[in-house]
């Protein structure tokens, strides 16, 4: 038993009705600050950690991502207010690979993270190139405003269908899964939405902390885009599968033991990004492009390929972009939403 499952087993017996919702859990298992997975500071990525990311693949991914920042500044009218907004910067590798390439002169580079581990081991690799916010309320006039694997952390709930019903799992003090009813009005609302021609069993994962952060960055005030990279689907893909797509990340190897090691195993979702955009549009964003991130990648980088006149990729930079772009490898369980914020 890890510490945080015995905290998590008094709290859940003490509950009313002896039950919390799987949401409330996975938020402690991920970022309790003593015990929860992301609660020390920055997990390892790559070959020593327990899972990899595009950063991972080295600088080329941040490289694109200064040219379609360099695009968008463009686009705005070259505004000398200009500042690029991360959240989720984990490390601040990103970050790094960005500002080497950055070419947008007086832009500065926002970092927001609420998690002083965080900020000291970001800090610590970029020093005084960056500057921290609180909120996005402090975000200047014009931004890119950009997230890598962010919304696949945020806690979920889960729903089932049982012929009748979707109901609410929830979780019991000898951390079983628990059907119930909805655990707020603002849960019964997604449900609502959700189909009932599916066979009984059938489980899906519901992230009200993606629509509030959808809500959150739609109202800041800024001017400019938006640029989401992560792991999802689109709605109806949902659909083809029944035990839906939370799973359970240690050393490399996943499973569906969500609730085993608690605190000490990266719990993560696929994106529903039907769902996103359409929260984004509701609030007045407007998609300029959504894909594969393979396709969108290569989109991106065509210019830039172009000016090199034939001379093409050194052995280094062609890995990283067929890492990044290849359907077998990033390319296709990657997607990338970019949206303009009027």
């Amino acid at each position: 038993m890890t510490a945080l499952e015995k905290i998590l087993r008094e709290q859940i017996a003490a509950s009313p009705g002896g039950l919390l919702p799987f949401a409330s859990v996975m938020e402690k298992a991920l970022y309790h600050p003593e015990h929860g997975y992301y609660g020390h500071g920055p997990r390892r990525i790559g070959r020593g950690g327990d899972f990899f990311t595009s950063v991972s693949t080295g600088p080329l991914f941040g490289k694109l991502l200064a040219m379609l920042a360099r695009r968008e500044w463009e686009r705005l009218g070259q505004p000398a207010d200009f500042a690029l907004i991360e959240q989720g910067a984990h490390d601040g590798q990103l970050a790094e690979d960005i500002l080497a390439a950055l070419d947008i002169p007086g832009a500065r580079y926002l970092l927001l993270e609420p998690n002083p581990r965080y900020r000291e081991v970001q800090h610590q690799r970029l020093g005084d190139r960056v500057n921290w916010i609180e909120s996005l309320d402090e975000a200047p006039a014009h931004a890119f405003y950009l997230s890598n694997e962010l919304p696949d952390a945020f806690p979920v709930h889960l729903a089932r269908w049982d012929g009748q019903n979707w109901l609410e799992l929830h979780v019991d003090a000898a951390l079983n899964l628990i059907p119930a009813e909805p655990s707020s009005p603002e849960l019964a609302a997604e449900i609502e939405k959700l189909t009932r021609d599916l066979d009984p069993g059938h489980t899906m994962e519901i992230s009200l902390a993606m629509l509030e952060w959808v809500k959150a960055f739609s109202q800041a005030p800024f001017r400019g885009s938006v640029f989401i990279a992560d792991y999802g689907l689109d709605s109806e893909e949902f659909f083809t599968r029944p035990t839906g797509t939370l799973r359970r990340y240690r050393q490399h190897q996943t499973d569906d033991q969500i609730l085993a090691d608690l605190g000490e195993s990266d719990l993560t979702t696929s994106i529903n990004f039907t769902r996103l955009i359409a929260e984004a549009e509701s609030h007045g964003l407007r998609v300029l492009d959504y894909d594969h991130q393979g396709r969108f990648l290569t989109r991106l980088a065509a210019p830039w390929l172009a000016s090199l006149e034939g001379r093409g990729l050194d052995a280094a930079t062609f890995r990283q972009f067929q890492s990044l772009t290849h359907p077998a490898i990033m390319g296709r369980s990657f997607r990338c939403l970019f949206l303009e914020k009027p």
